[in-house]
């Protein structure tokens, strides 16, 4: 079935660009009934549907399932997923609810009545999302209630023609940002007629607290807030700049549109990731006399979030240390954290030549980074002797600086 689920198209007489002709989908269906305390319950059906792009009239690729027939309009979901792959795409279509409000669509056509139902594809590997509201036209009025309360049926084998209405995306559905930067949240959307009265928002979600960050209605021209261009609403580009993230900018941004009686909203998840700084209180190469003793230190500095690993590792980075001790969690003034890992290392003989590595893993890293040294140990004789050597090789410079500057002292007092 996959040969058959892309077509090839052309544009302006280049051939090669692939279209989707059909998706299989996920349709959660919704019935809502009165439990016995007469309160009102929703009850989730998983139905396998078929999303197939056609003309009207095209017969069902496969007549024994439920079809989604997505018709020529303005707007076509194809155009927002080129160059991808079926099986790269996650479908997912439900029913739409209007809260009860009808209002006439500009491109009703010949039936006075809509359903609706959206549907969101996302990229498998989080390139992007997009979901388009579908319109089913219907010569079935309102049910003077709200409509999710007596959704019509839908049979197993139902051939369901509609259109794309209004399309949302965004190619940015999670960042991981570095502190300090700034970060476009990409949101993009279009109708299926011009000049619809618009209203377009951002909110910030953060542990259960929401705030708006902008809103822009067409009918009032009122706006609120900043961060989104004014001159891109009118081309359907609704992006949101963050001109310098903190940690306290994480959260998930809403970027919503709606034109009554119609509203689509996706959500970005923001992360902040900042790198660990790595450093060891030593240098390459570490020399110690045998029988000493040196603390040993590996320092994390200024990462976020809060988990960070840090392990020390002799020779091939197979045996791990064990008698390795952590500080407690520093929390800096820039709200990222640093931590160090440290032992005590006794020098002996067996040791000298031993390679000791500190390795630290953190989310914000995509392999860990590691720092080492070379122990070289000394007998206590040899060290000896070359703290002598050294003694008498000071001894020597001050006593040549002494001879010469005593005899700039007795050049300056001879007389002319």
């Amino acid at each position: 079935m996959t040969d058959r689920s892309v077509s090839l198209c052309v544009h302006s007489g280049v051939q090669g660009v692939h279209q989707i002709s059909w998706l299989t989908c996920r349709f959660t269906d919704e019935k809502v009934v009165l439990n016995k305390s007469r309160h009102v319950e929703t009850h989730f059906i998983p139905r396998q549907v078929m999303l197939q792009f056609g003309e009207k009239g095209d017969p069902p690729i496969n007549p024994d399932g439920i079809t989604f027939l997505l018709t020529a309009s303005k707007l076509d979901l194809r155009r927002y997923v080129e160059g991808v792959e079926p099986e790269e795409l996650e479908c997912e279509l439900r029913r739409y609810s209007t809260e009860g409000i009808h209002v006439r669509w500009p491109v009703q056509g010949a039936l006075g009545f809509n359903r609706w139902f959206s549907c969101t594809l996302k990229h498998s590997k989080g390139l992007f999302m997009v979901t388009g509201v579908l319109r089913h036209p219907s010569d079935q009025g309102p049910p003077g209630q709200q409509d999710y309360r007596s959704w019509p049926a839908i049979s197993d084998r139902e051939l369901l023609p509609m259109t794309v209405a209004m399309v949302i995306k965004t190619q940015t559905p999670v960042v991981n940002a570095r502190l300090r930067s700034e970060q476009k949240l990409h949101c993009k959307f279009a109708f299926d007629h011009r000049g619809p009265k618009v209203t377009v928002e951002w909110h910030r979600q953060h542990r259960g607290e929401r705030s708006r960050l902008f809103s822009h209605d067409s009918r009032s021209g009122q706006t609120h807030g900043s961060g989104v261009a004014l001159k891109g609403l009118a081309r359907g580009v609704a992006s949101y700049t963050l001109p310098f993230t903190k940690t306290i900018s994480e959260g998930t941004y809403i970027c919503s549109v709606s034109v009554v009686p119609l509203f689509a909203s996706l959500d970005i998840s923001l992360h902040i990731e900042e790198p660990p700084r790595v450093s060891l209180n030593v240098g390459p190469t570490l020399v110690m006399e045998e029988g000493k003793e040196q603390k040993i230190m590996c320092e994390a500095e200024s990462y976020y979030p809060l988990d960070v690993d840090i392990a020390w590792y002799e020779q091939d980075l197979q045996a791990s240390l064990e008698n390795v001790l952590m500080s407690s969690h520093k929390h800096n003034a820039d709200s990222t954290f640093s931590l160090a890992a440290f032992f005590y290392l006794q020098a002996s003989l067996n040791a000298s030549g031993r390679q000791f590595t500190c390795s630290v893993t953190h989310q914000s890293l995509r392999v860990p980074i590691r720092q080492s040294f070379i122990l070289e140990v000394e007998e206590p004789s040899s060290w000896m002797l070359k703290l002598t050597l050294g003694f008498l090789v000071f001894i020597l410079l001050a006593v040549l600086a002494r001879l010469n500057s005593a005899r700039r002292h007795s050049v300056q007092k001879k007389p002319d």
